[in-house]
């Protein structure tokens, strides 16, 4: 209702007298404003148009009176809204004629404005142009002409000035020279400035040109004498002259003198008070006056950080006596650089970039500033205190030394770096080839001493031989005892190894009593061979050393490599890969001569002798302890020979000759040690076998014939004879042995293999000797089943499954019949050659049947 409300309100109703009262029925009225607002509503304007249709009366009257319709009212109604609205019609349409009217006037002149507007920019183009070309043809002289008189008087401006300057110059020598005065300059100095005192400058050198060249007396009488010209002075001559004119060189040079220093004295107030304009200017001034080298002194001599660091340079090298001992420790990871060379490097880190900032701000050559700084930062703080700790460090022991000097030259090589990398002056872009140079140049200078010929290589080698005769100290001492004179055949060798140890043993006993042995190092040392104290080592014979000291350690082996690594790293990191190669060789022959020689042919020499004095033992069971040995021994090898090939090879690799040279020296020390455990192997196959011959030889003549006899044992019920027990149970403890001892592969089923060729030997020969009964048979097939049982536990492979198999074949040859017998030999002579024996040991064997004299076996004889 509301909103019929709202459209009914905007129809508005013809104005009457008798509205209130009127009969008939009033029809609405309205424009165009009805339709053209916002609120109009077509349903609610058609509702009011209806509700205008029906009189009031009719809308009060009676309630039966609601179902009749009368529809004329509407139907005026809407007639005359349909005319009322054909009017707006036609008047909305004359007004949309009008504006077209209007707005196609307007175009018309918005068309005619932009054509006039082009005419006149297309006039305004064209006059411009004209007027280019009018300057750059017809007034092309005029121009010239004005550059011509600037360029003139610039020229006369400069003569001018120059006019002046020499007018002043000519006042100025006139009064220094007629009155010992310099007023004038004095004047212009005082007034301050940086231009004047530039201008100061120069004229102080121009004035002492003059000087030199129109009174060169001044300059002799510096020297303390005058000429003497036949005797006579020249200064008589020209006394009076002289009495009229004074000193100009002398008052020259002090007024340049007193220039200079109030020009320093500037510098130094502008460069506390950080101002760089300042700063700038007197160090131009100064560079113009004497080269810059006064200002360049006074910045660097009077900087903070060498005041400082002068009254700490004073002081002792620190540290904690723990870290120093890690330092000297062979064992342990070095502790690092030197603490107060760490904070040194530090702080010259942050000074460097700090002042590189202040040095370009202030400097107008700061590049030449910068160098003059770096060079007396390298060449006074970091060389001295790098001394005093590789002085302290060499006082504790070489390797400390050596140490130190690896973490210093890593440290100052991370600081060069790092200045690199900030730029310095030239911050925040890459620093200057110049710049680089004198880092580099400076590192390099720092370590000259300590790298000069064969110097570094020597103090490698020396801490080299400390400390592997320190550690191998104890093992050759118990080898040097256990070596007597030599009575086999072996003498030479033998005395020559004997040399060798005590060669070694004396070179380091003399090394520890050197005066020139640092205390410090010399305990460690002792600590190393396992030692008290140094009067210990002199006194060999109070050493105690136990078998331990005399064994093979793979650990000790890993030592010597480990040490050994770290010198070949630590030489890669100071030389730089110069001589490189000849370096290698020389660590390359001491770990030969001490891990390969000392250690390794030492320890393989004492297992062999043990080995061949093994051969001949007839009373007891062959000691073979030194079979355990040839593990660690084996091992050693392959260390020794894989860090030869992986490391100090491929570093030798540039130098082909030396390279060579290494590998065949390594080929022959590997060679010489292959051929001694090899030579210890073939004694124990020799100790094994001969130890086994021996227990076969206990074997009884009735252990293969037994009788029935109660009083003799009863073999049959026996698993086996006490002969075959015996071997069986000595090579059963050989298996387990030498697995430890060897590695397995190739080396240890050929050792097993020999051995077990030689015991096969030794059975054949063997069960040739004995007489054996149909019984016997029974007792012989079981002893070979032991003997078959233990060589197939050694896994010898298929090649020797032929040879087992013809150690079967005994036991039945025992055992058989007759017939049996024929038929079996006749098919394992026809195989002899893939059996492993021949026609003569089946015959051998026939033959100690005991039954050989029956014709079935005289059948089988007459056979073979």
């Amino acid at each position: 209702m509301a909103d019929t409300t709202s459209s009914a309100s905007s129809i508005s109703q013809q104005p009457s007298a008798y509205s209130g009262r009127s009969v008939f029925h009033q029809t609405p009225t309205f424009t165009l404003e009805t339709f053209s607002s916002r609120e109009f509503i077509v349903k609610d304007f058609i509702e009011s148009l209806s509700d205008s249709a029906v009189p009031p009366n009719r809308k009060s009257g009676p309630a039966n009176q609601a179902n009749a319709f009368d529809p004329k009212p509407f139907i005026r109604t809407f007639e005359h809204a349909l005319n009322r609205m054909a009017e707006l019609s036609g008047e909305l349409e004359h007004r949309e004629n009008e504006l077209s009217t209007a707005v196609r006037r307007a175009e018309a002149q918005h068309a005619s404005t932009l054509q006039t507007a082009n005419r006149r920019l297309e006039q305004v183009r064209q006059s411009c142009g004209g007027l280019e070309m009018k300057l750059q043809g017809e007034d092309s002289r005029s121009v010239n002409a004005v550059v011509r008189v600037g360029q003139r008087l610039e020229e006369l401006d400069h003569q001018r000035t120059k006019a002046q300057d020499t007018k002043f110059l000519i006042q100025c020598w006139f009064e220094v020279s007629q009155r010992g005065e310099l007023f004038l300059l004095e004047d212009i100095r005082r007034q301050g400035g940086g231009d004047g005192k530039v201008r100061c400058a120069k004229i102080a050198r121009q004035l002492i040109k003059i000087s030199q060249s129109l009174d060169p007396e001044s300059w002799q009488q510096a020297n303390g004498a005058s000429r003497q010209v036949n005797g006579i002075s020249e200064s008589h001559d020209k006394s009076k002259s002289r009495q009229r004119r004074h000193n100009t060189r002398e008052l020259i040079e002090k007024f340049s003198e007193t220039l200079e220093k109030d020009l320093l004295k500037s510098f130094d107030d502008f460069y506390r008070r950080e101002n760089f304009d300042g700063m700038h200017e007197c160090a131009k001034v100064l560079y113009d006056f004497n080269g810059g080298s006064s200002v360049i002194g006074s910045f660097v001599n009077q900087h903070q950080f060498f005041i400082d660091r002068s009254q700490l340079i004073t002081e002792e090298v620190g540290g904690d006596t723990e870290t120093w001992e890690r330092l000297a420790d062979p064992d342990a990871e070095p502790p690092g650089v030197e603490p107060s060379l760490q904070s040194l490097i530090d702080e010259v880190r942050i000074v460097v970039q700090e002042e590189s900032a202040i040095i370009k701000r202030a400097f107008p050559y700061a590049e030449q500033v910068m160098v003059k700084f770096l060079q007396r930062i390298f060449q006074q703080s970091i060389q001295q205190r790098l001394e005093m700790v590789l002085e302290k460090a060499n006082t504790i022991s070489s390797l400390a030394f050596l140490r130190s000097l690896q973490a210093a030259r890593s440290a100052l090589n991370t600081l060069i770096d790092d200045l690199k990398m900030h730029g310095l002056i030239d911050h925040p872009e890459p620093i200057s080839p110049q710049i680089t140079l004198v880092l580099d140049q400076q590192f390099d200078d720092l370590f000259v001493p300590y790298f000069a010929g064969s110097s570094y290589i020597e103090r490698e080698k020396r801490n080299l031989e400390e400390l592997y005769a320190s550690l191998l100290f104890k093992f050759t001492i118990f080898h040097s005892r256990r070596r007597k004179a030599p009575t086999t055949f072996m003498r030479s060798l033998a005395k020559s190894g004997s040399e060798m140890l005590a060669s070694a043993r004396d070179a380091y006993v003399e090394r520890l009593d050197s005066s020139d042995l640092a205390p410090a190092q010399k305990a460690m040392l002792l600590r190393v061979a396992g030692l008290k104290d140094a009067d210990n080592a002199k006194s060999q014979t109070e050493i105690e050393v136990s078998d331990e000291d005399g064994v093979l350690s793979t650990a000790t082996a890993k030592r010597m490599l480990k040490w050994l690594a770290e010198a070949i790293g630590r030489g890669l990191e100071l030389s730089g890969g110069n001589d490189t190669a000849r370096d290698v060789s020389a660590l390359h022959q001491i770990l030969v001569t001490n891990l390969g020689e000392i250690y390794l042919e030492t320890s393989l020499d004492a297992a062999s002798d043990l080995a061949a004095s093994q051969e001949n033992i007839t009373k007891s069971e062959p000691d073979l302890a030194y079979v355990p040995r040839l593990k660690p021994a084996i091992t050693i090898m392959h260390l020794l020979s894989t860090f030869i090939h992986t490391v100090l090879l491929p570093l030798a690799a540039p130098n082909i000759s030396i390279r060579k040279s290494l590998a065949r020296s390594t080929d022959q020390t590997m060679e010489s040690l292959e051929s001694k455990v090899n030579s210890i192997l073939q004694h124990s196959i020799d100790v094994i076998l001969n130890w086994t011959s021996k227990i076969l030889s206990t074997q009884k003549k009735t252990d293969f014939r037994p009788r029935d006899d109660p009083s003799s044992p009863n073999y049959l019920e026996l698993l086996q004879t006490p002969t075959c027990q015996s071997v069986y149970t000595f090579l059963s403890r050989l298996h387990p042995l030498f697995l430890t001892a060897l590695t397995p592969g190739a080396n240890l089923t050929s050792f097993f293999l020999e051995v077990a060729l030689g015991f096969r030997s030794l059975l054949f020969q063997h069960f040739q000797k004995f007489q054996v009964n149909a019984a016997g048979g029974i007792v012989v097939t079981k002893d070979l089943t032991k003997y078959i049982e233990l060589l197939r536990s050694w896994e010898l492979g298929e090649e020797f499954e032929a040879s087992v198999e013809a150690l079967t074949e005994i036991g039945h040859l025992f055992v058989v019949g007759p017939e049996a017998l024929k038929e079996r030999v006749r098919g394992k002579a026809a195989a002899a050659a893939g059996g492993g024996w021949d026609r003569g040991d089946l015959r051998a064997f026939v033959m100690r049947r005991e039954d050989v004299g029956s014709v079935g076996v005289q059948s089988v004889l007459s056979s073979l």
